[in-house]
């Protein structure tokens, strides 16, 4: 046994988020960092939902969904008792951006609304190279499923 586990790969674990905002692939200055982190603080204050945004610079070879699930569960994302969080993952060298929802507003984000957001609202900005952009979008898109009335037009 102690063959097999010297043989599996080693996947750092992901930093723990401490804030609204994480921009560990460095996509936003600091100006739109501050409004993204503004427009979930609200989104907080009027559902009382925590939604984080995190970029990375890698997923250090791991699958995405594996990278946020222990991303989004290490950091304690959402109310404990309520399991009511979400965080927007892009990971812009791999190419990749997920959506992960906590059990608790499963209903309120379904997993084909998750897609339809990142597909309409989200990719056409980064294809073009605008990550601010998309980020923004997909920040107001998710905002909008959760409760959060119309937060503006995209900039």
């Amino acid at each position: 046994m102690l063959l097999l586990l010297a043989d599996a790969p080693v996947h750092a674990a992901p930093a723990i988020i401490q804030s609204r905002v994480t921009d560990g692939a460095h996509l936003l200055s600091i100006n739109q960092a501050t409004e993204i982190s503004g427009l979930l603080e609200k989104l907080e204050l009027t559902t009382h939902h925590q939604f984080v945004v995190a970029t990375t610079a890698s997923l250090n070879g791991r699958p995405i969904e594996a990278y946020s699930l222990d991303l989004a569960n290490r950091s304690g994302i959402g109310r404990k008792g309520f399991n009511d969080g979400v965080m927007l993952l892009v990971a812009p060298n791999e190419r990749k951006v997920r959506i992960e929802v906590g059990y608790g507003l499963a209903k309120a984000l379904r997993d084909d609304e998750a897609k339809a957001i990142i597909d309409l609202d989200i990719l056409p900005s980064f294809k073009s190279g605008n990550f601010p952009r998309g980020i923004r979008a997909g920040v107001i898109a998710i905002s909008h499923e959760i409760g959060m009335p119309d937060q503006g037009s995209i900039k």
